[in-house]
């Protein structure tokens, strides 16, 4: 069954860059609403367990320093059909393959620095919301 929400992380780059209001303008104007939204700077173990999934992966190691160089803006987004249309607006992983208009071909500058993360289900939503934030945090 499909939920409303899904999680998102503005990437290190995208802050670096400067780019998170402009991330954020474009998830409100396609219609999500933010339950839950901070900034906050993942630890090396965080990164490592955040993304278990790929610790046997070759680019393991650099994703987590990757993601550890610099905080990130954590959020859970609400919306009907909410992880599906979320993937849309982020686009595909590698920035070149992604669709006109979308956050990453508009500022990822590579597969590995993609600008942000989208959860992939619902329920890798609510695993990685959960990770996140608290129940008093999401709104």
């Amino acid at each position: 069954m499909a939920t409303n929400r899904t999680f998102t992380m503005l990437k290190p780059d995208s802050l670096e860059k400067g780019n998170t209001g402009a991330i954020l303008e474009k998830i409100n104007a396609a219609g999500f609403k933010i339950v839950a939204m901070k900034q906050t700077r993942m630890s090396k173990a965080e990164a490592k367990a955040f993304y278990a999934v790929h610790s046997e992966r070759p680019f393991f190691g650099e994703l987590v320093l990757y993601m550890t160089r610099g905080p990130i803006v954590a959020a859970i987004l609400e919306k009907e059909n909410a992880v599906e249309d979320f993937r849309t607006l982020i686009g595909a992983t590698n920035p070149d393959e992604a669709a006109e208009g979308t956050i990453r071909k508009l500022y990822a500058a590579s597969i590995g620095e993609n600008a942000v993360h989208g959860s992939d289900s619902d329920e890798n939503a609510a695993i990685e919301g959960s990770f996140h934030f608290s129940g008093r945090e999401i709104f």
